[in-house]
């Protein structure tokens, strides 16, 4: 089946070219595909076939990542590195030995989870290390690929390697060697080099399918394949502008590996190491707004690349990859305290594309985005937590920026701001502090001035204090403050009346309690402060009893204006008597008459 070429004329951003006149579309054709190179485009030197940063304008390649750090077990160590915005991955194998890793005889490119032996691969096929770079640059993705093989003994040796990207973290059965069970969308790339000086190494890439459609892509690159049964589909050229790829033949010579595990074995000889480059965004035909992942990767020399049935040599990997080109946004919402007393939500909204781009948040809770969330620039902002609650902070310490993510927050206004990159985590905390204030509570005679009796008994909202008790902050006779309140209206209450005072006829009152206020250098004043004004407390009692002669008694004794309910139980000693307690002084002076009537 005949590969279909993506390059200039297929790639959406060279359309453009062909709307000018003949003579001036060829001149821009040219032009556009120099112009247009994945590396001018990627920054990352990838078709002069060394690693040696040295081309003006770019000055990034592979020994950019230098030095680089190996860990494991020779010959199969992995390393890792970051040097934004590019993600290193490095894998080693063995060479030159029957332990070599290798998939079983006969096994061609289609066969998921095959089973993994070891054997020594032929001299051409004998690779060494493979590298790969991914990273995001104006909104693509590049990636960027490399294999060594062991000196060769011919002067023209061809090179048929494919690099296997998958999806899933799903390991196969045992016998497969950390392979990953394949998902749809994974991804080939076969490197075909035909070993001439001047060839230019040509760039396929398929996808796994597992159902049929549309010719190309929904069919199988090996036609008597069934998509039902899983396959690679239709490859696809990649042309100028998307890939570009390049060996170390004798027009380039041998080349100076700084990033290869030690001991070094430098240089590499002719033919012995091969790049490329692409545009995975344009090769994918990726909206600029979509999502990938490959987190797994393993490459395979083969015997030739004309097709997935071509037999396949030495396994190089797997091992694990970050190609991204999204990250990861997490707000988190902790109040002071905490657990929230009030049990506020707080609204937020983001910008830049975050959906949603509102949404509310609890103490403890969180708005996750997940790790699909573009490279680019986002902010989200709280709305006025006020008045109860005040934002002291805007913590992103837990964020991962390897790969070149900025974060500024201000808390004037409520924001946080980033430049996310691919495969970067912003994380990040937003603590409201509750805040506290006080009301303080006076204490007034009918008669005037501060009542000098402590211990009357107040309640706010379900809470209680006493003056001059537990909770009284303000040791003063006739007031007391309470402090360490949620700013807000509160309902005061004399729930007692202090000993020796009626009650106070403006009990319950409202106090509002006011942000910042407290009863050391900001006691509350206004409507922070409520006033309780009692009445003083009098006893009569008016006693009877005959004077010896036995012939007189008193037929009733009444006092008028007490405003309370006589007792006439009789006080010792006497005949008779009329008792009033607790009875207020209010207006005064308050002029009480007793009146008993003496029957002879």
């Amino acid at each position: 089946m005949e590969d279909r070429i993506i390059g200039p004329s297929g790639s959406k951003r060279r359309q453009r070219f062909w709307m000018l006149s003949s003579l001036v579309a060829v001149l821009a054709l040219a032009f556009a595909v120099n112009s247009f190179a994945v590396s001018e485009e990627s920054g990352f030197e990838d078709d002069d076939g060394n690693l040696a940063p040295d081309a003006a304008g770019l000055n990034f390649d592979w020994n950019s990542f230098a030095p680089t750090t190996w860990t494991g077990t020779a010959p199969n160590r992995v390393s890792a590195k970051t040097v934004a915005p590019w993600s290193f991955d490095g894998i080693e194998d063995a060479q030159v030995t029957t332990s070599d890793n290798a998939f079983a005889g006969g096994t061609k490119q289609d066969e998921e989870c095959a089973s993994v032996i070891t054997q020594k691969a032929p001299n051409k096929d004998d690779l060494k290390r493979v590298y790969f770079a991914s990273g995001t640059v104006n909104g693509h993705v590049y990636l960027n690929l490399a294999w060594i093989r062991i000196p060769q003994n011919t002067t023209s040796p061809s090179a048929h390697i494919a690099f296997e990207f998958n999806q899933s973290e799903e390991g196969c059965p045992a016998g497969s060697d950390g392979l990953k069970v394949r998902t749809p969308g994974d991804m080939l790339i076969v490197y075909d080099f035909e070993g001439g000086a001047t060839d230019d190494p040509a760039i396929r890439l398929s996808r796994w399918i597992t159902e049929a459609g549309p010719a190309p892509d929904g069919t199988c690159e090996v036609g008597s394949h069934d998509p039902a049964d899983g396959c690679w589909n239709t490859a696809d050229t990649l042309g100028p502008g998307v890939a570009e790829a390049r060996v170390n033949t004798s027009a380039v010579g041998p080349v100076q590996d700084n990033i290869q595990p030690l001991p070094a074995q430098n240089p590499l000889g002719l033919n012995e190491f091969g790049e490329a480059g692409i545009d995975l965004t344009d090769a994918l035909d990726l909206d600029e707004d979509a999502c990938i992942a490959f987190g797994n990767a393993f490459a395979v020399s083969r015997t030739s690349g004309s097709s997935s049935t071509a037999q396949m040599k030495d396994l190089v990997g797997p091992g694990n990859v970050d190609i991204r080109n999204c990250g990861s946004v997490i707000i988190r919402k902790v109040t002071v305290p905490s657990p929230d007393p009030t049990d506020t939500t707080f609204a937020y909204t983001a910008t830049g594309g975050l959906d949603p781009a509102e949404f509310d948040l609890k103490d403890g809770e969180n708005q996750d985005y997940g790790d699909e969330v573009q490279a680019g620039s986002y902010s989200v902002a709280e709305t006025d937590p006020g008045p109860n609650f005040v934002l002291t902070d805007i913590d992103c310490s837990a964020s991962s920026t390897d790969n070149g993510t900025t974060i500024d927050t201000t808390t004037t206004p409520l924001t946080v701001s980033f430049n996310l990159a691919a495969e970067d985590t912003v994380d990040c905390t937003f603590t409201n502090t509750l805040q506290r204030g006080a009301l303080k509570i006076v204490k007034n005679s009918t008669k005037g001035g501060a009542v000098s009796e402590p211990g009357a008994v107040f309640s706010y909202d379900g809470a209680s204090v006493t003056d001059n008790g537990a909770g009284d902050e303000d040791p003063t006779v006739g007031e007391m403050c309470v402090s360490g309140l949620v700013p807000g209206d509160y309902t005061v209450d004399e729930t007692s009346p202090p000993p020796g005072y009626g009650d106070s006829a403006t009990s319950p009152q409202t106090a509002t309690v006011a942000n910042g206020t407290n009863c050391t250098d900001n006691e509350p004043t206004g409507t922070g402060v409520v006033t309780f004004t009692n009445p003083p407390l009098a006893d009569i009692q008016v006693n009877f009893r005959d004077g010896g002669s036995g012939e007189t008694s008193a037929t009733s004794i009444v006092c008028d204006n007490t405003g309370t309910t006589p007792d006439t139980t009789p006080a010792s000693g006497w005949d008779d008597s009329v008792t009033h307690e607790d009875i207020p002084i209010d207006p005064s002076p308050r002029t009480v008459t007793c009146t008993i009537v003496i029957d002879p």
